[in-house]
């Protein structure tokens, strides 16, 4: 499979086989962004105004920011000032930034209203980030979505098509590791063989940090400042507010997130797909512990009224496609971790927060979450190491760099770090870990259709329903 420049993965074939999946992939229409120049600055708007959405946002201060959505300004505010109340230095830039800005409640109604948008940085709950990338999208706006990119596989690869209908747009995921120095590092290394052929790997993660495998809290009165629903907008649940769901708390509620896979594994999961290029997984299993909300007679099957994610997952894959040869890529969350390999010496060490391992022919990889700190482990693995010269672009900034090289890309200069072309692949196979998750058993996948073949009821899992009037 080819890679573009920056080392993202090409999928024209497999979005062709995807697009003749009935009911996958719509459509997408033309949109047209406007030109700007290297000197311009980008008119920028935020969906998410607070939390990551300012972190993101306080890189960019130097772009003319318009439009602020956010459903709880209230909450906003508080990026702005410490634990104590003191204003917090830093983000003093960001807050003369969004004072100046218009502000709405609905992103629907900022786009209807404010057509003078170039950009959009979307930093909401993971529900609502399809709806609003595609709003954004048709209206000719490039895109800054967190990760992960959405909700599920159907709403991946519409953005994609949107994406490749309108080349000009320039799209970009939340997943800053992807353009540290260190994680394009390790890519170089995979590829060269530093390690030679690798054919199984772990990922892991200490998430979750937020409630998760617990039943649903009662419904208590929300802020006042706080427009609930439209915080829920396309869940189709009418749960009462709970601070356990908003404002950081809602990653682990099946409605709203995708638990610790899709808050980490966007940065995990990306460097070994990203390295060795296996395609789309071909089977997906994933063993857990208790579903939130389950009774004490425990079949190990979700409840039927889902709330929290289990507390701890391993979900396996398998790339039955991938060349040179299969390989098995292992995920633990909730402070699982893999076995310590016979081979690893005792200076080594597993960080417990989160890190990759990769086993190969000829010696084991090891690095942290965003790919730091890479350790290389074997004889001879060093000097192989040494003599693999850089090949993959360095973005400036690094890590801290990633939402300007989003805006350097729009002024056309330079490439784009994870476009959708890369980030719709990497989000497809986290997200198929949480449909086998619900399946509750093994899943056959096939990538070029995008379609479970040994259940047909669990394709139900790559679609979901919506709320009236939030459908995508």
């Amino acid at each position: 499979m080819a890679t573009n420049e920056d080392g993202g993965v090409t999928r024209r074939d497999w979005l062709a086989g995807a697009t003749a999946t009935a009911g996958l992939l719509g459509l997408p229409g033309q949109a047209s962004a406007r030109r700007i120049a290297a000197s311009d600055r980008v008119n920028l708007a935020v969906i998410g105004a607070g939390g990551m959405g300012a972190q993101n946002m306080s890189r960019l201060t130097s772009q003319n920011i318009v439009a602020l959505a956010d459903v709880d300004f209230a909450h906003v505010a508080q990026s702005f000032v410490d634990d104590k109340g003191a204003a917090k230095p830093a983000m003093q830039p960001l807050k003369a930034a969004y004072d100046r800005a218009t502000k709405f409640a609905d992103y629907r109604r900022m786009f209807d209203a404010r057509k003078d948008i170039d950009a959009v940085v979307i930093a909401t709950p993971d529900h609502h980030h399809a709806l609003a990338a595609k709003a954004a999208m048709e209206r000719g706006i490039h895109v800054y979505v967190q990760k992960p990119l959405t909700y599920t596989v159907r709403e991946g690869r519409t953005l994609l098509g949107l994406a490749r209908a309108n080349p000009k747009l320039v799209t970009q995921m939340g997943n800053q590791g992807h353009s540290g120095d260190d994680g394009r590092r390790v890519v170089e290394l995979i590829r060269g063989g530093a390690i030679g052929r690798v054919s199984e790997v772990h990922a892991w993660t200490n998430r979750p940090v937020w409630p998760q495998g617990e039943a649903r809290p009662a419904a208590v009165a929300k802020p006042a400042t706080l427009d609930w629903g439209l915080w829920l907008g396309p869940a189709p649940v009418d749960w009462g507010y709970n601070p356990d769901y908003a404002h950081f708390n809602w990653r682990g509620w099946v409605p709203f997130g995708i638990g610790s896979l899709g808050d980490m594994g966007a940065h995990l999961v990306d460097f070994p797909v990203w390295a060795l290029q296996p395609g789309l997984p071909t089977r997906i299993e994933t063993r857990h512990s208790r579903w939130g909300g389950d009774d004490n007679i425990w079949d190990g099957k979700p409840p039927a009224d889902l709330g929290s994610y289990p507390l701890a997952n391993i979900t396996t894959y398998h790339f039955g496609a991938a060349k040179p040869g299969p390989l098995m890529m292992t995920w633990y969350d909730g402070g699982l971790m893999p076995p310590t390999p016979v081979a690893m010496p005792a200076t080594a060490r597993m960080n417990p927060d989160g890190g990759v391992l990769y086993i190969g022919d000829r010696g084991m990889l090891m690095h942290d979450t965003y790919g730091e700190k890479p350790v290389l482990i074997g004889d001879g693995v060093e000097a192989r190491a040494a003599a693999i010269p850089v090949s993959l672009p360095r973005i400036q900034g690094g890590r801290d760099g990633h939402e300007m090289n989003w805006i350097r890309a729009i002024r056309g200069e330079e490439a784009i770090s994870s476009p959708f072309s890369s980030a719709v692949p990497l989000t497809e196979t986290m997200l198929l870990g949480m449909v086998a998750l619900r399946a509750d058993q093994p899943i056959e996948y096939d990538g070029a259709s995008g379609r479970i073949t040994n259940l047909p009821d669990a394709n139900r899992f790559l679609d979901r329903d919506y709320r009236k009037g939030w459908e995508l």
